[in-house]
């Protein structure tokens, strides 16, 4: 396995690739991101451990979806197969999955912590509703938010092809957080155009959904709305899988599996 450098153009390939990829099997790929999510929200009841293991499982759902989108590309229908490729990867992978996925909860439960200690949300900790919304409050919000977006940048990065690297090329959990940096930031241009793509779909998703308010009312746009947000998270978590493909080029060693096909 070796580094891949990309043209910054390819960044809007990849967001094509997913949007055609996820077209190709809509209903089994938004079934599949829909069941993943089911899972984590799930965990999030059960008691003192269920956030840990709800976090712990973002990675995991990540490499599903990576999964079902190889599956996709070969012409295959992803769902189950891409929940069952998982627990073929063998027990090695199994465990260092397990790991990357403690990891990523730990340091996310890390960056919750630090947020508080660099920001004053003494006002947050009440419920924030329209009428109790004031300046002050909104002012908080979005310095809140927008540290915790600058401490989340390097945290996405470790993780970005971390899972990939795990599953399809044995990597250690440690050396694959160091990988996907290194893979993130020589192939920068293209994730940021990558990025703005997204950005863009987002938005235009946005104005359809006002015109189809004026048009139809709000309570149509309401009831779309939902549909919408899961749809375009689905082909997102879609085209996550040709960052990764792009990136990196498989060796001729006999141990490195390919794509799919865990060894």
């Amino acid at each position: 396995m070796k580094l891949n450098i990309v043209p910054a153009g390819t960044g809007i390939q990849w967001v094509k690739l997913g949007i055609r990829t996820f077209l190709k099997q809509p209903l089994a790929l938004t079934g599949l991101f829909f069941l993943y999510w089911a899972a984590a929200f799930l965990l999030l009841v059960l008691p003192l451990v269920g956030p840990i293991l709800a976090l712990a499982t973002m990675p995991i759902s990540t490499l599903g979806m990576m999964i079902a989108s190889h599956e996709a590309v070969e012409g295959r229908f992803p769902m189950p197969r891409a929940v069952a490729a998982l627990f073929r990867a063998g027990r090695k992978r199994l465990l260092a999955l397990g790991l990357l996925g403690l990891i990523f909860a730990g340091v996310m439960i890390g960056l919750m912590a630090l947020v508080p200690l660099m920001v004053d949300v003494s006002q947050l900790r009440t419920t924030v509703t329209p009428e109790t919304m004031t300046p002050e409050i909104a002012a908080q919000v979005l310095t809140a938010m927008s540290v915790a977006a600058l401490l989340y940048l390097p945290i996405s990065l470790m993780f970005w092809h971390a899972p990939a690297l795990v599953y399809w090329h044995g990597v250690s959990p440690v050396k694959s957080l160091f990988f996907s940096v290194v893979a993130c930031l020589r192939n920068g241009k293209a994730l940021l155009l990558f990025g703005l793509a997204w950005a863009a779909v987002v938005f235009a998703a946005l104005m359809v959904m006002a015109v189809l308010s004026l048009v139809t009312g709000q309570l149509v746009a309401a009831f779309a709305f939902q549909p919408l947000v899961l749809m375009i998270s689905a082909m997102f978590s879609t085209s996550l899988y040709f960052t990764f493909r792009d990136s990196f080029v498989a060796t001729s060693d006999p141990a490195q599996p390919s794509p799919g096909e865990p060894t």
